[in-house]
């Protein structure tokens, strides 16, 4: 029995962990969706806009079915948070994430990106989601492990070293990514436009860091995850497709057919968008802001993959060095989140148990001091039984003794 619940504890632990595993799995294949749509001459805003308005039609009818009992009211305060979480960590981030792809390298992009954790950490201590804690082993775990995450997708994305030969490398890469639909080669010459560009992937890190802010407030209140998700995508394609009408004269970017650009877009909405939104929601419900930003340099582990796999990239040393560094990163964060939250229930399940488990718990062995305590007590319970009969008896006697004075 106690095995068994050791396992259940466990595994509660681990959820909000796969979930976050799944979703920078999922964005390290829409980063290269995004790469393989840029060189098939789709526009970026047109993809995004039609990624959330995908999302929202997939996940409004599951949320009116399953959540349609325990639902909680829906205020304007919700719909206020739904609208500036759709917009800073939606419509607005893509856009400024698609932007700064184009004005400057795809290096540089990824590089500042993985700054999320370290302000994410400094935006939600102001607002109590996060503890410092430089005292406890849990708060030095989880700033040194964001710190070498970080410092691994610096390592990953700027130092190269050696080149491994793992694959064997073939003539014809799968996918072209020579060509594209924006010159970025002509755009990096000008300087002006690459010092923008560095702006625009600023924006869109403080842009996700405020939004996985908001997204730990709308849980407390709105605690129905793929309504919530219904509606950050609802406001989210709003946005997007607002946006994308303004900016982008060509009608004929609009047309979607049986080709890569339907299945970029199908994608983009259903799995990267609407059940990617969905996990993270649950996790930041479960273990806070922090630890779904410290996932977020994993996502560059990811995407050296897909592309040595698919685009046929090289690999090089410092791939591998840097991804190391993110793993131990990860862990120590991971490490830090659960001592933190020793003994704390999990706010997903109602299960009494604690979400985290820690292996070093054994139950409590009495000492001899409290077995000699229990011998004593068992040796002068006869005594005490006899004496408390004794004071039953005499009361008995003494209600008698006044039954009989009322009958005279």
């Amino acid at each position: 029995m106690m095995m068994m619940r050791k396992v259940c504890d466990l595994a509660d632990g681990m959820k909000p962990v796969m979930m976050m595993i799944t979703v920078m799995v999922v964005y390290g294949g829409m980063s290269v969706f995004y790469k393989v749509a840029s060189n098939d001459g789709m526009s970026l805003r047109v993809l995004i806009a039609y990624r959330f308005i995908f999302a929202a039609a997939f996940i409004v009818p599951i949320a009116l079915y399953t959540e349609r009992k325990s639902r909680p009211k829906l205020t304007w305060t919700i719909l206020l948070q739904a609208f500036t979480c759709a917009l800073f960590g939606g419509s607005m981030a893509q856009n400024l994430f698609a932007e700064s792809l184009v004005l400057t390298s795809v290096t540089f992009t990824t590089a500042i990106i993985n700054l999320i954790p370290a302000f994410t950490f400094i935006l939600a201590l102001p607002f109590g989601l996060e503890k410092l804690g430089l005292r406890s082993r849990a708060g030095q775990a989880k700033l040194m492990g964001t710190l070498i995450g970080i410092g691994g997708a610096m390592v990953l994305t700027f130092y190269r070293g050696k080149e491994l030969k793992i694959l064997p490398t073939q003539s014809q890469p799968l996918i072209d990514n020579r060509s594209g639909h924006v010159q970025t080669a002509l755009i990096l010459h000008d300087s002006h436009s690459h010092i923008l560009g560095v702006l625009l992937a600023l924006a869109c890190v403080l842009s996700n860091a405020i939004s996985l802010i908001i997204q730990a407030k709308m849980s407390e209140l709105y605690p129905c995850h793929y309504s919530s998700t219904a509606l950050i995508t609802i406001m989210g394609s709003l946005q997007a497709a607002g946006y994308a009408l303004c900016t982008e004269r060509d009608w004929s970017q609009w047309k979607l057919g049986w080709n890569i650009r339907l299945l970029i877009v199908v994608y983009g909405g259903v799995v990267a968008s609407a059940l990617a939104i969905c996990f993270m929601m649950c996790s930041v419900r479960m273990r806070g802001p922090l630890f779904v930003s410290a996932f977020n340099p994993f996502m560059l582990v990811c995407v050296a993959i897909a592309s040595t796999l698919f685009l046929k990239e090289k690999l090089y040393l410092g791939c591998v060095i840097g991804a190391v560094a993110i793993i131990v990163g990860l862990y120590m964060v991971i490490w830090g989140k659960q001592k933190e939250m020793k003994g704390v229930p999990s706010k997903l399940t109602p299960s009494t148990s604690s979400g985290d488990f820690n292996d070093d718990e054994e139950e409590e062995v009495p000492n001899e001091k409290d077995v000699n305590v229990g011998n004593n007590l068992v040796a002068v319970a006869p005594n005490l039984m006899m004496v408390l009969g004794e004071e039953e008896v005499l009361v008995e006697e003494d209600e008698g003794m006044r039954r009989g004075d009322l009958n005279v």
